[in-house]
């Protein structure tokens, strides 16, 4: 079938001038197209202008073919076509490029040509049928944006202006308002989506999505994402606060100061008052802020994460949606004018860690810099310190738990500079590693961090500092860090300072640690001991910004769909003890010595009455933070115990049961249940801990390279379920050996027994 074509004129384009200064003519157009007929492609694209007349042909002028289905016309006048959508492309190219000779030579040319008007990284893996579609599909949209310079190095995508006229960057309700297809006639897909997209709605954003798992996405994680989007606002509220500018946040009426303890909390009360003076410029939600905030998401896969920071976080100047990925890059491109913040987001299309190195200078930093990779972060970690601003933000995601949880020790020390030991408090100890491993890269460079909030979470942790620059605080850093001895017997720990440093009037003076703390055996149960680390030794959270973002999330419920878990882990956050760090489990404790587990309440209760500090921890249910020393703890336990007694004459003499147990308490526990052990968060019944938000939740699939259709999660658990697992012996087999329950006596199953009853077999193992 013919190509039917458009009566445009020839008038040259406004982007016909490039950086190199060739003109785009129409002898470089039709060239390529000339070419592509006589080797036998035919109307790649259908329904679309070729040659010249791309150039200012508008969709209005697009006449489609009769063969067209009903989708197709629709996605021919919305303007939206994938770069990578268009199969009957690849078809046509595949039979044009029947040799290697013309495939080579006709990929390099569609490459070089689609180059100068497809404004996003061409690597030479990239299909060329894509790079076909591409340039005839983006030909007209270039020639009604506004003029704007192209990148000729190629290196980040700028994003087109979105067009008031056309029906695809309407939001979806209008859109399906306008729409109201014929009952005869087969429903079109709404404007703007291409057959087979889906829109995944998250917040204030609304996401189109491939069928194909070429970008990743995990719903379980709106929780990291709403925790970002309000520490975000938080920490632009005080840095702009600086620089004169008010932060508006839509649905916050007056802040309320949130305060867990019984006393009023008079500091924050008049901090509060003494900033109630309104600066004379004000940032919202949407707006573009000239003193704003620069943000990177060095990883934005889909970039719903940076959707939601243009739609949500108030005084941004402009958010880097990042990925190396082409097709990631190009629907976040369409995502942000989806959304219409084509004017805040820019998309790119780059290696992240180049992106950052680039951006060391001072006057180029950002402000805030997210990074969530699939997996461990840390490859970037050593990017991201240097291209963060003085007193800027670092948001990191690591869920590589299995191996900062202890699996895998030499892996975790490879990675992160840290020995990880499999332990109760592992998940406390993963995110004093990351933060171990921050501050040991910005050293290098004379930078420092401060920890704002280090949460962990379901399967994944999560930190965020701030940065800062000073040669003199970088001499602390070597006693910020501490080794662990952790008995292998029951479970005691001890820390041992990298460095020491010491008071000498107005000067500090600073020195090798002396230890170790311990002897070579556990002076309790006599068992040998670990040692991991080093670890971050000092604080993981701000209290005073953390009261910040758990007033704005209470003041506000409504701007959050998980506000109720955030106000209770954050809740948990602000009562655990800032100074003491890792902690111990009831569960473990009684399960060392064999007793009854004793209940919280009184266990917290016996440790405050013995003059102690305790607290619980977000990082696990039962944990138990305390400043008390483990001979402590266990002349606790020793005190339960006899209330509680065990039958010692089933322990093991080397066991660390019988050792613990054979030492009598140098202390009396008073189990009575105190007022002050039941925090407030556990009085409110807060969400502290919830359930799986979903059937088969946790780390999602890698999204795959080629675009392909991910197998099922289920099908392929059940496909790798006990695949390492041996073989069951054919029960045949087991009647060479005999019976042990017939030689007693008591086997009742007779014939149909799968082991033998032969008494010759019988007699011959009693012989023996």
């Amino acid at each position: 079938m013919a190509l039917q074509r458009t009566a445009a004129d020839h008038t040259p384009s406004p982007l016909s001038e490039f950086e190199t200064g060739t003109p785009l003519n129409a002898h470089t157009v039709r060239g390529s197209d000339e070419r592509a007929t006589r080797l036998g492609h035919r109307a790649p694209n259908r329904g679309f202008p070729v040659g010249p007349a791309a150039l200012n042909s508008p969709p209005s002028a697009v006449i489609p073919l009769e063969s067209d289905s009903v989708e197709e016309q629709q996605r021919r006048r919305s303007g939206l076509v994938s770069p990578s959508a268009s199969l009957q492309a690849a078809i046509h190219c595949e039979r044009a490029a029947s040799t290697q000779k013309r495939r080579d030579r006709f990929c390099s040319l569609m490459l070089r040509q689609s180059a100068q008007l497809f404004s996003l990284t061409i690597s030479h893996h990239l299909h060329y049928s894509c790079t076909r579609s591409a340039r005839q599909t983006f030909f007209w949209r270039l020639h009604r944006a506004p003029a704007a310079p192209v990148n000729r190095g190629l290196r980040s995508m700028e994003p087109l202006k979105a067009s008031t006229t056309n029906p695809s960057l309407t939001s979806p309700e209008s859109s399906t308002k306008d729409a109201s297809p014929a009952p005869d006639q087969e429903e079109a897909p709404p404007a703007g989506l291409l057959p087979g997209e889906t829109v995944v709605k998250e917040g204030k954003a609304s996401i189109l999505f491939p069928n194909a798992n070429e970008v990743f996405y995990n719903p379980v994680q709106e929780f990291n994402r709403d925790l970002t989007c309000a520490v975000i606002t938080e920490f632009a509220r005080d840095l702009l606060a600086q620089r004169g500018v008010k932060v508006v946040v839509p649905g916050e009426t007056e802040r309320v100061v949130v305060s867990l303890s019984e006393e009023t909390n008079e500091a924050e009360a008049q901090m509060e008052k003494n900033g109630a003076e309104e600066p004379a410029v004000t940032a919202k939600v949407g707006e573009k802020c000239e003193h704003g905030l620069r943000i990177l998401e060095g990883l934005a896969a889909s970039g719903l994460r940076s959707v939601r920071f243009a739609l949500e976080v108030p005084g941004l100047q402009s958010v880097t949606a990042n990925d190396f990925s082409t097709k990631a890059a190009a629907l976040i491109a369409r995502n942000a004018q989806y959304n219409a913040v084509s004017h805040l987001l820019q998309a790119s299309c780059r290696d992240a860690s180049m992106l950052m190195y680039e951006r060391r200078g001072k006057k180029e930093r950002y402000d805030v810099i997210d990074l969530d990779p699939y997996g461990s972060p840390a490859s970037f970690l050593d990017a991201a310190v240097q291209a963060v601003s003085e007193g800027g933000l670092l948001c990191i995601t690591c869920t590589d738990m299995a191996v900062m949880a202890g699996n895998s020790g030499e892996t975790c020390y490879s990675k992160y500079g840290s020995v990880s030991i499999k332990a109760k408090y592992c998940h406390e100890m993963a995110l004093r590693i990351i933060l171990h491993s921050l501050d040991q890269r910005a050293a290098v460079y004379q930078r420092y961090i401060q920890p704002l909030l280090s949460v962990s979470v379901d399967f994944y942790i999560r930190v965020f500092v701030r940065v800062f620059t000073g040669q003199a605080t970088v001499k602390n850093s070597a006693s910020k860090q501490a080794l662990i001895y952790n008995c292998v017997g029951c479970g005691s720990f001890h820390l041992q300072r990298m460095g020491r440093r010491t008071s000498n009037g107005k000067h500090m003076k600073y020195s090798a640690a002396t230890g170790p703390p311990v002897g070579p055996e556990c002076e309790h149960c006599g068992q040998r001991h670990q040692l991991g680390g080093p670890i971050w030794a000092e604080p993981v959270h701000d209290l005073t910004f953390v009261q910040k973002v758990l007033s704005a999330v209470s003041g506000n419920p409504s701007r959050f769909g998980t506000s109720k878990r955030i106000e209770g882990v954050l809740s948990m956050v602000t009562e655990e003890l800032e100074d003491v760090p890792l902690y111990y489990t009831v569960d473990n404790l009684s399960s060392t010595i064999h007793c009854n587990t004793p209940p919280l309440l009184q266990f917290r209760s016996a440790l405050l009455h013995a003059g102690y500090r305790v607290s619980l921890s977000h990082a696990c249910k039962n944990a138990i933070k305390t400043d008390a020393p483990p001979a402590a703890i266990w002349d606790i336990m020793r005190c339960w115990e006899k209330i509680n007694p065990v039958k010692r004459e089933k322990l093991s003499q080397t066991s660390p049961a019988f050792k613990i147990l054979s030492t009598e308490p140098s202390r009396e526990a008073c189990f009575t249940v105190r007022e002050d052990a039941n925090p407030q968060s556990r009085r409110r019944h807060l969400t502290r801990f919830q359930e799986n938000p979903q059937a088969f939740w946790g780390p999602k699939a890698r999204a795959k390279a080629g675009g392909g259709i991910a197998t099922d999660l289920q099908d392929k658990r059940q496909k790798c379920q006990n695949k390492r697992k041996s073989q069951t012996t054919d029960s045949s087999q087991l009647k060479s050996y005999p019976c042990k329950r017939f030689r007693e006596g008591t086997c009742t199953h007779g014939e149909k027994c799968c082991y033998s009853h032969s008494l010759e077999q019988t007699k011959e193992d009693q012989m023996e």
